[in-house]
């Protein structure tokens, strides 16, 4: 896999960013990535953001996550919980070869240095909260209304699309890869897979 070939890129670990509007399908690839990869760990940003910070979650994502694997040390991160709306005890996110940070934000201009790459899932935003609010239901209408606004400002303020490795179409089955705008993981690649993630990623 060509993610396992990059040089690393914070500390002992090569950091892979997977962003887009939420609703796009992070999650979702970012699993089928983490099996493909026998089990990479996944770092899900909605567990650093929280409802009074939803998206200005960076000094913990510095302090928790990037800094101890800068050191080559296991990260620590204490998750949120959405319902009790309180951070949990610490949970342990290894140094692994390839680690994946997968939310709204992962390829922040704060973020950068230390990724690997970055894949963008390409989708409208419209159709992806379209995709979101049907996902979470009548409950979370006022949430999505308070995100929506939040996540605009937030990608008209620093676009992570312009500086994504791939682009990533989720078709019916599988998906779609194409170079992003600062090129890919490795030469000519443009594929379609119906089955998941391509094997070379």
């Amino acid at each position: 896999m060509r993610l396992r070939r990059l040089p690393p890129s914070c500390g002992p670990v090569r950091l892979i960013g997977v962003d887009g509007h939420a609703g796009s399908g992070k999650s979702t690839l970012a699993g089928e990535l983490a099996a493909a990869l026998g089990g990479a760990p996944v770092l899900h940003l909605d567990d650093i953001a929280s409802h009074d910070e939803l998206l200005a979650w960076t000094g913990r994502l510095l302090t928790q996550v990037i800094e101890p694997f800068g050191r080559g040390e296991e990260a620590r991160y204490a998750p949120y919980d959405w319902r009790t709306r309180r951070f949990g005890p610490p949970r342990p996110l290894p140094a692994a070869p390839v680690v994946l940070v997968e939310g709204v934000g992962a390829g922040r201009r704060a973020l950068r240095p230390f990724l690997a790459g970055l894949l963008w899932m390409e989708m409208p935003a419209e159709e992806a909260w379209a995709r979101g609010r049907a996902r979470d239901g009548e409950e979370q209408r006022e949430f999505w209304e308070g995100w929506v606004a939040a996540e605009a400002r937030h990608f008209a303020d620093d676009p992570s699309r312009p500086h994504a490795t791939l682009l990533v179409r989720q078709l019916e089955q599988g998906y779609e890869v194409l170079p992003g705008p600062v090129g890919n993981l490795g030469p000519d690649l443009h594929v379609t897979h119906r089955d998941g993630p391509p094997a070379m990623w």
